[in-house]
């Protein structure tokens, strides 16, 4: 078994052994609490070019499989891992998981105190760093220096890095009752799965369309995805919201979408300390002040407080949920015109499903807009 480390940019190294592909890989290091789910994780495109400790301590229980993926391969980085399962056990696994990383040439460690990096991370904040291994081993300077002259999250425009390359139909399940135009900034795969379910055709669209190429799919609606990056880089996005908002087409954003709304709306975009990756974290519904347990992958946020309203070049809006943890914004709704959004996943797998009425409420603006 390879020796590795993984190094972050203010010189705290970490000593275990190589898991998955053996090498080098640089990346934001940030910590997922999700105890379940590891595979919808791995492969979810919002978490490209980060490398990823999981808080659970044993991972790869359940080995992996051919039918759970949310994208077309694994995005991570890298992945950090406590204790891996030595032999998976579920009736549906293909492959262990460290042959499925292997096999995508992604570098990951175990045998770390996953609970001290996750501290680490907590106290001083998401950092870069960088996981070594075998003969990329070296001593910490050189290792460090490495890590600092790779690139920072902050500023970085990555959606373009995971979309599709050409536009993509999912049709409905069924009799077609709406048809949605989706901007691909890192769809997942259970997104278009869930508006099949009630009966919509989803068309996948590249971050580059235009509003020529949503118009031309003759949407009911149209559905900001999520994706990876800092929001302040998707200029492309935003004008493209905008000119669905002038033309008061139902719009339903999550995520990296929700990002891209708010700006649209005006509302300025920040870097949290260590963002919000994990299965069970609360959000309030400011007018009814109900609380969901909502999945959440999100480095970035909106600027706002709860309940704020404010005006916008399309009317007034609302900062509709928030997280009660650190008062974060998790939802934004136009007032004026159909268009609404929110910070966590309601297409979650896997994950609570608290927030899955959501694609109805989108549902609802659709139909209001046809009556």
């Amino acid at each position: 078994m390879s020796q590795a480390a993984l190094v972050l940019e203010d010189g705290r190294v970490f000593h275990g052994e190589a898991f998955g592909a053996v090498g080098t890989t640089l990346g934001e290091v940030v910590f997922c609490t999700g105890m379940t789910g590891y595979q919808e994780t791995l492969t979810d495109p919002s978490y490209h070019r980060q490398i990823v400790v999981a808080t659970a301590p044993q991972i790869g229980n359940t080995g992996w499989n051919d039918e759970d993926d949310e994208s077309r391969r694994i995005w991570v980085a890298g992945y950090v891992v406590r204790d891996p399962a030595r032999v998976p056990s579920n009736w549906r696994s293909r492959r262990p998981l460290a042959t499925a990383l292997a096999e995508q040439g992604v570098v990951g460690i175990s045998g770390v105190d996953t609970r001290s990096i996750t501290r680490h991370i907590r106290e001083r904040g998401a950092m870069r760093g960088g996981v070594f291994s075998g003969a990329d081993l070296a001593g910490t300077d050189e290792l460090v220096d490495r890590v600092l002259r790779s690139p920072r999250m902050a500023g970085a425009d990555l959606a373009g890095q995971v979309t599709t390359a050409a536009t993509y139909v999912v049709p409905a399940d069924g009799e077609r009752r709406f048809r949605v135009a989706a901007l691909d900034l890192g769809i997942k795969t259970n997104t278009p799965r869930m508006m099949a379910a009630r009966g919509i055709e989803t068309h996948v669209l590249p971050v580059g369309a235009t509003i020529d190429d949503v118009l031309a799919v003759e949407p009911d609606g149209v559905f900001l995805a999520n994706g990876p990056g800092d929001p302040a880089t998707a200029d492309g996005p935003v004008r493209l919201t905008q000119a669905v908002l002038e033309r008061r087409i139902p719009l339903f954003g999550i995520c990296f979408g929700h990002q891209i709304l708010g700006r649209a709306l005006g509302r300025g975009t920040y870097k949290l300390r260590y963002g919000h990756r994990g299965i069970n974290i609360p959000v309030i519904d400011t007018r009814t002040g109900r609380v969901a347990i909502t999945a959440q992958n999100h480095g970035f946020a909106l600027d706002g407080e709860p309940g704020e309203r404010f005006g916008t070049p399309f009317g007034d809006a609302v900062i509709s949920h928030y997280c009660p943890n650190d008062g974060c914004v998790e939802g934004v709704r136009a007032l004026d015109v159909p268009a609404f959004s929110v910070q966590y996943h309601p297409e979650a797998a896997a994950g609570p499903h608290d927030a899955a009425p959501l694609f109805d409420e989108f549902v609802g603006l659709m139909e209001a807009r046809s009556a």
